[in-house]
């Protein structure tokens, strides 16, 4: 990683100019520390407003992280595991390049398959058997 940006994948760095870090408190057990100190680092990076990004890998991005968006397509990475700020901040930037390289590798296409024989009979027996099992469940006039 470069000392001023953020290595995504090949051909896309995002200048840390662009993302937000904000230092709080935070919970959870600790005691005395815990409670003293600025170690929980939030990041923020608009992913929908960011210059760095080229505008297929934004799409891609958008598409693949919505369900992690906030309302103005912001993307939110939170790292308070270390008792260290400077651990915290690098572990959310190390979150930060993960999610974005997974959302942009490209997806292995599915190579069709078919059914065995075996699992086409199995699922024929299953369907048999249950539609004599609702024929058995009918009322049938008695005479």
């Amino acid at each position: 990683m470069a000392d001023d940006a953020l290595e995504v994948a090949p051909g896309i760095a995002i200048p840390l100019a662009e993302l937000e870090l904000r230092a709080s408190r935070a919970g959870g057990p600790g005691g005395q520390h815990v409670n003293k100190t600025a170690t929980r680092i939030e990041l923020v990076f608009d992913l929908a407003h960011s210059p760095s990004l080229p505008g297929e890998a934004r799409e891609r991005l958008l598409v693949a992280l919505a369900h992690r968006l906030d309302a103005r397509g912001c993307l939110r990475v939170v790292a308070a595991r270390s008792r260290s700020q400077l651990r915290n901040r690098e572990e959310a930037l190390e979150r930060l390049r993960d999610l974005l390289a997974r959302a942009l590798a490209p997806r292995r296409p599915r190579r069709a398959t078919r059914p065995t024989r075996a699992s086409v009979e199995r699922r024929l027996t299953e369907k048999k058997a249950r539609g004599a099992l609702k024929r058995e469940r009918r009322r049938r006039d008695e005479e």
